[in-house]
Formats: C-alpha cells, sequence, structure tokens
C-alpha cells in the first residue's frame, strides 16, 4: 500500500509555529501507510499484538521529509480529519485516508515532537466529535485533552541486567511485598502545581524510602491518563499515556530505569474493565458504541456510571491485549495488577434480574472477557517472561491463577479479598469478643492453597469512610498500635504474598486522601516510628528467611500447631522452606493479655530463639519476650514429639526458630 519510502524516524524534527508551516499549502502524502494487508487483516481478527506501532502518532520520514503518520481506527466514520496547532484547528483542511479494515490515515511532513492534535470525527449519522487519539502516546495537562506527539525511541535503558534477571528467574518462591503508591500524594511540593513532583524528581526518594524499608516492588495506582484526579485513575481515557501530571513519558521511562537499576520492581494498575464517558474519549467514539457494547444492558456499569468494554469484538480484544504488552514493552513494567476483574467476568454483577443478559448458553459468564483475559496472560506469558499479572478478583471464580491449558484464566496472582476481610473483620473487634470470631482467622487457611494468592491491604481499605487501618484497630492508643503491630506480623507470616498501601507502614492516622500529602511528620513520634520500623524488619526477616516466602503456594509450607485456642485467641503454626530442617514457629496473641509459661508443640529438639517479635522495644512495645530463647521440654503436645515453653506477649507475635539441638544448648549452659 505505500508508493514510497517510508521509514519509522527516532530523530524528531522540531515542533512547527502555529499554523505556520502549512499555510495553504497541503503538506499530506498521498499514498503513504505504515499499514500493509496483513496489519489490517490481523487487527480485524484481534491477533495484531504490536498494533501500537501502527496505529496513533509516529515520527515518520518518508521520501527524506520528516513528519508523522497518524491513524485511527473508526469503522463507521463518514470521515475523519486531523486538527492542530498546525493548520490552526481547521476542522476541514486535513482529511483523513480509509484504508480498509476501517482505518483511517494520513502523514503530515514538517511536524514533530510537541504538536499537539485532535482527530475530527463524522460520525455515522453526521454529527462531529473531537477526539483524543485512543493510541496516543501523551496527552495535554488535564482539565485540557488533545494528544501530544512524542517520541517513545527517545530513552536509553540501562536496565538490562534485571530485565535478564527477571525473564529467567522463578518468582513462585521469591520474596514479593508491595507498596501500593498515589504518586500525586506520597509525597508534595509546595511549590508544584497541585503539589506534583515528576517522575524523575520523585525517582529517588521513592527508591531510597523502599530500600530502607526493604519491600521488593511498588505498585503504582494508573498512571494512564485520566480526566479527573479524583478518580485516581481508574476512570482511564488514554490507555497508552502515562499522565501528564507528573511529566512525560521520556520522565517516567527514567521513573521504572531507576528503580531497576535500584533493585526494585514497578507494577502498575491496569483497567481494561470500564471507561468513562468523557466526550473526547472512547465513548461512541465513531458515532456508535464501537468500544462498548450498545445495550446499557451490556454496555454500563450500573456502580461507576461508566462503559464496559465489548471484549466478543476481535479489535477491542486487540486494543486492550496490545495495551497490556506495550505498558510491559515499551516501559519495562513488571507487571499489572488487573483492576475489577469480578466486573468483567459476570455478566450479571452488580445487576438485579432483568437487567443483564445471559450468554449464548443462557449463563452469567462474559465469554468475552474471559477470552481476552486468556489471550492477555497467555500472550504476556510468551512475550514478556517474568512479567506478573495480579487479579483483584473479590469471588470463588475457580482457577484465577491456573494456566489456560488447566482451564484457568492465566494470572500469575489473585488478591485474597476473602483474607483480608475476615482478618479485618476480627482485627477490629475489641479483644474480648474475638474468641467467639476465632473461626475469621482460621478460615482463610481451607483455601489458602487453592490459588496463588497476594495478601493486600491496599487503598481500598483506608478510604470512603473507613478510616486509616490505625483508626480501624480497636482499644486505647497503645492498644491500637500494638493490634496493627500484631496485624502486620500475621500478615507478614500468613501464606501468600504481601501488598500495604502507602502510610499505613507508620500508622497514619488520617484516612488517605488523594489531594494531601501522607503524614510524615508522625514519625516524630515513637509510636509511628515503631511501627515503621518493624515493617522494615518484617520485610527483611521475608527475604532473609525462606520458610515465610519459598512455599507460600505449596500447602507443605504451612502447618498448624494449634488452630482450636480460641478462649485464648492464639493462632500457633509452622513455616517451612524446601529444607526439611528449614521452618520457624509463630505464635501470635489477639489478646492484651500477656501469657506465661505457655506450651507448643515444635517438631524438632534444641533451643529455639526469638527472631522477631511485635512487642519489641524497638517498635515501641512493652519488650515482654524470651530474650535468651527456650529450651525444648521432652513432653509430648500437640501431636509433635517436645513441647517448647514460652512467654507470649501482649497483642503480639512471636517468630521463633531452632537454632542448635538440645545437647548443644545443655553443654553450652553448663559452660
Amino acid at each position: 500500500m505505500t508508493n514510497a519510502s517510508l521509514t519509522n524516524s527516532s530523530q524528531s524534527p522540531s515542533k512547527s509555529l502555529h499554523g505556520s508551516l502549512m499555510k495553504n499549502e497541503q503538506k499530506s502524502l498521498e499514498n503513504v501507510s505504515l499499514f500493509s494487508d496483513m496489519d489490517i487483516y490481523l487487527f480485524g481478527e484481534g491477533n495484531h499484538f504490536d498494533i501500537y506501532e501502527r496505529l496513533g502518532a509516529h515520527l515518520t520520514t518518508v521520501d527524506g521529509r520528516t513528519g508523522v503518520n497518524f491513524a485511527v481506527w473508526a469503522p463507521n466514520a463518514r470521515a475523519v480529519h486531523l486538527v492542530g496547532d498546525f493548520n490552526r484547528w481547521n476542522q476541514e483542511q486535513t482529511p483523513l485516508k480509509h484504508i480498509g479494515g476501517g482505518i483511517w490515515e494520513i502523514f503530515v511532513s514538517d511536524i514533530g515532537v510537541g504538536e499537539i492534535y485532535k482527530f475530527v470525527v463524522t460520525g455515522a449519522f453526521g454529527h462531529r466529535v473531537l477526539k483524543s487519539d485512543p493510541f496516543g502516546f501523551y496527552s495535554e495537562l488535564p482539565p485540557r485533552n488533545a494528544s501530544v506527539v512524542v517520541d517513545l525511541k527517545k530513552h536509553q535503558w540501562s536496565d538490562e541486567d534485571w530485565m535478564n534477571q527477571r525473564s529467567a528467574g522463578e518468582w513462585n518462591s521469591k520474596p514479593i511485598s508491595i507498596y501500593e503508591m498515589h504518586l500525586g500524594s506520597w509525597k508534595q511540593d509546595s511549590n508544584k502545581h497541585n503539589g506534583w513532583m515528576n517522575y524523575r524528581e520523585i525517582a529517588p526518594q521513592i527508591v531510597n524510602y523502599c530500600k530502607s524499608m526493604a519491600f521488593t516492588h511498588i505498585e503504582l495506582m494508573p498512571i494512564s491518563e485520566h480526566p479527573y484526579t479524583g478518580s485516581w485513575g481508574y476512570q482511564t481515557v488514554g490507555y497508552f499515556a502515562t499522565t501528564s501530571r507528573y511529566g512525560t513519558p521520556d520522565d517516567f521511562m527514567f521513573f521504572v530505569d531507576y528503580c531497576h537499576q535500584n533493585g526494585l520492581g514497578v507494577i502498575i494498575d491496569w483497567v481494561p474493565a470500564h471507561f468513562p464517558k468523557d466526550s473526547h474519549g472512547l465513548a461512541r467514539f465513531d458515532g456508535t458504541a464501537l468500544f462498548e457494547h450498545q445495550d446499557p444492558r451490556l454496555g454500563e456499569h450500573p456502580d461507576w456510571n461508566t462503559l464496559i468494554f465489548n471484549y466478543d469484538r476481535n479489535e477491542v480484544r486487540n486494543f486492550l491485549v496490545a495495551n497490556a504488552l506495550f505498558w510491559l514493552k515499551k516501559y519495562h513494567i513488571d507487571g499489572l495488577r488487573v483492576d475489577a476483574v469480578a466486573s468483567m467476568l459476570y455478566l450479571d454483577y452488580s445487576r438485579k434480574e432483568g437487567q443483564w443478559i445471559p450468554n449464548k448458553f443462557g449463563g452469567r459468564e462474559n465469554l468475552g472477557a474471559i477470552e481476552f483475559l486468556r489471550t492477555m496472560n497467555s500472550k504476556i506469558r510468551e512475550l514478556c517472561p517474568g512479567a506478573l499479572t495480579i487479579a483483584e478478583e473479590s469471588t470463588a471464580w475457580p482457577g484465577v491463577s491456573q494456566s489456560e491449558k488447566q482451564g484457568g484464566l492465566g494470572f500469575d496472582l489473585k488478591w485474597n479479598m476473602g483474607w483480608m476481610n475476615d482478618t479485618l473483620r476480627y482485627m477490629r473487634r475489641e479483644p474480648i469478643y474475638r474468641k467467639y470470631h476465632h473461626d475469621d482467622l482460621t478460615f482463610s487457611l481451607v483455601y489458602a492453597f487453592s490459588e496463588k494468592f497476594m495478601l493486600p491491604f491496599s487503598h481500598d481499605e483506608v478510604v470512603h469512610g473507613k478510616g486509616s487501618m490505625l483508626s480501624q484497630m480497636p482499644g486505647d492508643p497503645w492498644q491500637k498500635f500494638a493490634n496493627l503491630r500484631a496485624l502486620y506480623a500475621y500478615q507478614w507470616t500468613h501464606p501468600g504474598k504481601k501488598l500495604m498501601f502507602m502510610g499505613s507502614e507508620w500508622g497514619q492516622s488520617n484516612e488517605w486522601n488523594c489531594d494531601s500529602g501522607l503524614q510524615w511528620k508522625l514519625l516524630e513520634s515513637k509510636a509511628h516510628s515503631g511501627i515503621q520500623q518493624m515493617v522494615a524488619d518484617l520485610n527483611r526477616l521475608y527475604v532473609e528467611e525462606k520458610s515465610l516466602h519459598q512455599r507460600d503456594f505449596d500447602n507443605g509450607g504451612f502447618e498448624w500447631i494449634d488452630c482450636h485456642n480460641r478462649d485464648e485467641c492464639i493462632l500457633s503454626y509452622l513455616r517451612r522452606g524446601n529444607d526439611p530442617n528449614d521452618f520457624v514457629v509463630v505464635i501470635a496473641n489477639f489478646t492484651p493479655k500477656v501469657r506465661e509459661r505457655f506450651q507448643i508443640g515444635v517438631p524438632q529438639e534444641g533451643h529455639y530463639v526469638e527472631i522477631f517479635n511485635s512487642d519489641s522495644t524497638y517498635y515501641n512495645g512493652s519488650d515482654v519476650g524470651n530474650g535468651l530463647g527456650a529450651d525444648t521440654l521432652g513432653s509430648e503436645i500437640h501431636g509433635r514429639p517436645f513441647a517448647l515453653e514460652v512467654t507470649v506477649p501482649p497483642l503480639g507475635v512471636l517468630i521463633l526458630k531452632r537454632s542448635r539441638p538440645r545437647n548443644q544448648a545443655i553443654a553450652k549452659q553448663n559452660s
């Protein structure tokens, strides 16, 4: 289809002055196309997974003339025109040509990086609307919403070692401890617009902090472009554009690169479940329901007043799969946390009888969404080895983290929402009543290995009137902090990978507000800095002790010692590594009463040392514990051959580890 010498150019011409280059001269070249017939065929089939290299705005050289090639999918449009500063926003001057498959295209010479543009789409019924580029790589700062031409080849990556290690690594048996963040409110600069810092400015601060806290990854709430800041990014318009609130695409590449060079992984939240109705976005893009369903019983989300993607359409599934791969390839992102998966899987999600349409078999399953998720996970595994996909899925849908060949959806991890809800419900109760709700803690181990789980205390638990994690804990101020320390220690010793939302690691007192920075001054208080120190120590212990991470998804990695002690509200269990001699003992006391001479059964004779105590004075606790450790007794208890007698602190969690056989311990005491 190309009748001229055409190349994608990584050398960008300077931006034109307003309207100065085009005047009355038509600068577009006829019969120029980035598309082959195979490109059009594969996109229509739903299998063109790097379609973002064709659609959108691409710096291009044609017969020695530099410019930008624009292409957009609008199959039901009567006409599409291009507008921008280069043609003084003249809606008639620069028409695109329909080249087949619903794709419209034009090459415009003598423009380049920084050019602002939109498409004027004349819809199926003659109505004209200005649209941002669905494949645009950058946008104006909201509330402006035009697309901006950029060069994604500019950044020179320096994270080769990280990427090679990631692709070759086995993540299942490695520690994953994620710090969830909202970039605009982690820290703010009063001299900046809305306090927002640039990706380049904030990168060293985040890396230094997360390394000091020993987190393995950060997870960014959506950084794709969104018109309303208060949506936190979960109502995306620019699926291929990093939000301009914090800088340019090149700035964000620097951010990811810097994290990788310093050993910190980067995961982003990704929202393929729905999109907003903003007129400049995807909604009724070509005058018809193109990306969404026409029927609101399929195409509108009743909870969020948003539109649902039409997963039954090949090109729409292609758009989303290509977008997932785009972030992983172009930005070296290490994983996607897929938002609101449950809303995608069920046609009757949050709908009453008569408000939804069954699938072709009469069921409630969204067959197109299932196909999309399986394809996405399969292609990521094939083309981006080592990158993770994580499902926020809150129902009992089977096999979310099982492979597609096993009939699953193919995710690597699933958020354990049941564990989160049960645990928080238990911890919010006054300790005197907890014995009546003991099953809230023990039930999670009934299904803990049915999926590959992540244990999340995310932003959702500290918004919409719920209060902060600290404020949700019962009791006087001392008990609130002790409860929170015990909660986190329980989370870090329970099977599953870990996630914590920013500010929770030091017990922020206020509910999270996206418009203001975190309460960093609270760290001047020993109570708050103590929790922060404890979380850092838990992360280091989690990395160092293989028994705490190596068998997170294997029921051989966990054993109850005693799960029936509801009257004293105490849980005791083992965590095991691959080595049969590698294990730790965990004792969790969820009452404010000290338990002295408390006995539990252990599998091996010897001397056990206390390697962690959430009640330590280092964490602003009362320092009740077992400083010299304890030797086993000869009596059998809890079905195990040896007993260990310890002091269990109030509202505290102990982690003990066998340091040497008993005869060596006795010899040392006698000496």
